[in-house]
């Protein structure tokens, strides 16, 4: 299975699913956000957090592009790409963060990854829409070789 959709109907349950995911991802790991503001992608990265046994807060990375947390059970590198065009984008040499050269291997979330214009080969491509307030769906499609089965993955998320 390379690609899954699930329904979302609350904001609990988004980071519930970034929970599990947050659990199980290995190091290396890219995660590729897209979705209309307020459709959840800070949600599953702050539960994405909480599956690493990250106690400190995670907020969005809008103005400062990139928020490391050490701190978890494996890095957790949350980007923001919303105020950038695609061409700053490639001037920041992400790459650094999925490439284990600079930076300890981690799971890079990336929120509004349509402006990358160079994606790594292997990632999980998320795809959130509705909005904060009403039910959701979450697209789920790995992509190369994903870093995690996403049959796997269905096995391990019990809706609320």
């Amino acid at each position: 299975m390379t690609s899954i959709a699930l329904s979302l109907p609350d904001a609990n349950a988004t980071r519930k699913l970034g929970n599990v995911l947050g659990r199980s991802l290995p190091a290396g790991t890219v995660l590729l956000l897209e979705g209309n503001l307020g459709s959840g992608k800070t949600t599953l990265v702050q539960g994405i957090g909480e599956g690493l046994g990250i106690v400190e807060a995670i907020a969005s990375p809008t103005f400062t592009l990139v928020n490391e947390y050490l701190e978890g059970r494996i890095p957790l590198y949350h980007l923001d790409l919303y105020r950038l065009q695609p061409s700053e984008v490639a001037a920041l040499y992400l790459e650094s963060y999925w490439d284990g050269i600079e930076n300890p291997l981690g799971i890079v979330a990336i929120e509004w990854a349509e402006r990358l214009e160079q994606r790594p080969s292997d990632y999980l491509q998320i795809r959130l829409t509705g909005a904060e307030t009403s039910d959701r769906q979450v697209y789920l499609e790995g992509i190369g070789q994903p870093p995690i089965k996403l049959s796997e993955l269905l096995a391990m998320y019990e809706p609320i």
